[in-house]
């Protein structure tokens, strides 16, 4: 099994919504800056795992993402599957055709019998321990979600009055005078 980032991004996001979904909807702004995963890609795996049923949206102002089932009830092969990512580590992909024309090769039963270990230990790991994991570390969650805005109020210009000539008439009319 190669686990890529898009496993280990979604996992890690998931964390952070579990964390955090009693304050409401989280954002994904708000995980994407903690965690240091890109927005969009976020936008990405969440569009995968909301059709998966792991998470639902709300919409509008303070919308945001929350857990469509009890941290609990999620596993961590819930998310990796959901997010497309193969938990398999055969060569052939479980079809038993590594060497072609349904010739196996001489490692398929070690990596079926890996694949099948993999599988229950993920399957074994919920989000609630792993949320658990993390608060007994010691983490810290925020009452309020602390998310820097990207638009910030504008100052407001101080209008400084210059006496100057507005035309080159006026500013020629100006050195006339002189």
């Amino acid at each position: 099994m190669r686990l890529t980032t898009k496993g280990r991004f979604a996992v890690t996001a998931m964390i952070d919504l579990g964390l955090r979904q009693s304050n409401g909807p989280v954002t994904l702004a708000a995980i994407s800056q903690r965690q240091q995963i890109s927005l969009s890609y976020l936008e990405q795996l969440f569009g995968k795992l909301r059709r998966h049923e792991l998470v639902e949206s709300t919409r509008g102002p303070g919308g945001g993402y929350a857990l469509a089932r009890h941290p609990a009830q999620i596993t961590v092969a819930d998310i990796i599957t959901s997010v497309d990512e193969p938990m398999d580590a055969t060569q052939c992909g479980g079809k038993e055709n590594c060497l072609g024309e349904g010739e196996r090769c001489m490692t398929h039963d070690l990596w079926s019998a890996l694949n099948a270990r993999m599988v229950e230990f993920l399957s074994s790991v919920t989000l609630q321990k792993l949320v658990d994991d993390q608060l007994a570390k010691g983490l810290k969650v925020e009452d309020k979600p602390g998310i820097k805005r990207a638009i910030a109020a504008m100052p407001t210009p101080k209008l400084v009055r210059i006496n100057a000539p507005n035309s080159v008439f006026a500013l020629g009319n100006a050195f006339s005078k002189i």
